[in-house]
């Protein structure tokens, strides 16, 4: 048996496979709560997570205990680029700043100025990601600053709970704006620009490694044998496409989540950050990815939600089943500002070309075109980096609306694959990672595809619509951006 652990940014998901790789069962814990202090700012406290864990493990333990038993490989899967700070004695110094934490936009910028990060990492430095965030620390909590031992990333503040180990990761360091993408190691050039040592920072394995060994007092307390491997693991999004099996070349996802995401595996390393995609390693050897990132997908469908005090399940059956051509409103989905292509953390949404006869049916729409057009600015940030894709499989919680993924079909103009029933997630993938390096087997033979239980093709009928909408959206954001 196998254990798949994912640290999401509301709660923690556990999900149990045996070796052929059949979901035994998953549980979760309670909400993890998000403070947000001040505006831009987003924090968590890692005891919450901590607490998670036990509860999902606990709910897994009370519905398969004898499966649970079993386990022999643990795999850890996590939000990503989240500021962790620990002393020497492995104490918590303040609250994790989040992925969505955008405080650091002055010091992103300045990193970024340098011309070194881009060139090491690939990637613009985003004010979501690590190295901007220390540097925040730095120059605003400046004791806590002096007392930093380990950075770490957030599933690798639970790796030392359960194992000890001070161990990261490709895929998910990538995301740290200290790691050189294309060699797959650390930079003390860039460390050294944040103020930084290599010491700082975890030791760093593939995510099919085995990377740690669960604590004995754990594995008593769980009912589970000695010697579990715990798995190098993945960022959030990697992981997630170790679930869906997207590790070769040219195969690809796009995920409806609070974020959206469209996720391409390369055989190579292909960075362009002046296209604001994201070019980071893979959770597999020898393998990297791009993603094009929005902040604001079935967040920006909640946000709708409660604004019209009416329920996103509601607010999409409205709609129907038929996709109908674009109306004059458009929405941009800038609700906590933008990454792919616009790398701009002060810009916010708006909707434009309301009337008196603008219902909400028609705003609901609006919705979903809009993060629709965020998310084909990634397919052609992804063009521009060197990547043509053929098709996406769809995943997330976006992806159960019919309605939203032929609106995506039709803005990027691809099929859009549904996988049959069944949870490819993050903390799937993490239980492969799991078997993986707990059994030495081959990583692309375990990552494999699921079936395909149905295409949605872009209707070709509203072709012509669409794409003149979208030139709409793609003129507003400048404009918009003036105005502010």
């Amino acid at each position: 048996m196998y254990l798949g652990i994912d640290l999401g940014t509301s709660g923690v998901k556990a999900m149990l496979i045996d070796g052929d790789q059949r979901v035994i069962g998953s549980a979760t814990g309670q909400e993890v709560a998000t403070a947000r202090p001040h505006a831009g700012w987003s924090e968590q406290d890692p005891a919450d997570w901590i607490r998670a864990t036990e509860e999902a493990i606990a709910g897994l333990r009370a519905a398969h205990p004898a499966e649970l038993s079993a386990v022999r490989g643990i795999g850890l899967s996590g939000h990503m680029h989240g500021a962790t700070l620990l002393d020497a004695e492995d104490k918590v110094l303040r609250p994790c700043i989040m992925w969505n934490d955008t405080r650091s936009h002055r010091e992103a910028a300045s990193l970024d100025a340098d011309p070194r990060f881009r060139k090491i990492t690939g990637n613009i430095v985003f004010p979501g990601f690590t190295a901007p965030k220390l540097a925040w620390v730095k120059n605003n909590e400046p004791d806590i600053f002096a007392k930093v031992r380990w950075v770490l990333l957030p599933k690798d503040f639970l790796r030392v709970w359960l194992t000890g180990e001070h161990l990261s990761e490709m895929s998910d360091s990538a995301g740290t704006s200290w790691l050189d993408t294309g060699a797959r190691k650390w930079s003390a050039e860039l460390l050294a620009a944040t103020g930084l040592e290599e010491r700082q920072m975890p030791g760093l394995v593939e995510g099919t490694d085995a990377a740690g060994i669960l604590r004995p007092e754990l594995a008593a307390r769980w009912g589970l044998g000695e010697g579990v491997v715990v798995a190098g693991g993945a960022g959030d999004n990697a992981a997630s496409a170790c679930g869906m099996g997207t590790v070769r070349e040219g195969a690809a996802f796009v995920s409806l989540g609070t974020s959206g995401v469209l996720f391409a595996a390369n055989a190579s390393y292909l960075p362009n950050p002046e296209s604001a995609v994201h070019a980071f390693c893979h959770a597999l050897p020898n393998t990297w990815h791009q993603m094009g990132v929005i902040l604001s997908a079935t967040d920006a469908l909640n946000w709708h939600s409660r604004v019209t005090g009416a329920s996103a399940a509601d607010l999409t059956k409205e709609l129907g089943d038929a996709l109908q051509a674009p109306s004059g409103v458009t929405f941009l989905p800038y609700l906590s500002g933008e990454r792919t292509p616009h790398n701009d953390a002060a810009i916010r949404g708006a909707f434009l070309g309301l009337g008196h006869e603008s219902s909400r049916v028609v705003l609901t729409q609006a919705v979903l075109e809009g993060v629709s057009f965020a998310i084909r600015d990634s397919l052609e940030a992804l063009k521009s980096a060197g990547t043509k894709l053929s098709r996406v499989t769809a995943i997330g919680g976006g992806s159960r609306s019919r309605y939203w993924l032929k609106s995506i079909a039709t803005a990027l103009g691809l099929p859009v694959d549904l996988p049959a029933d069944g949870d490819f997630g993050a903390a799937f993938g993490a239980a492969r990672l799991g078997l993986i390096a707990a059994t030495g087997a081959d990583p692309v033979a375990v990552c494999t595809a699921p079936v395909t239980a149905e295409t949605i093709e872009p209707e070709a009928a509203l072709g012509a619509a669409y794409e003149g909408a979208y030139q709409r959206y793609r003129r507003l954001y400048p404009a918009v951006r003036a105005a502010y």
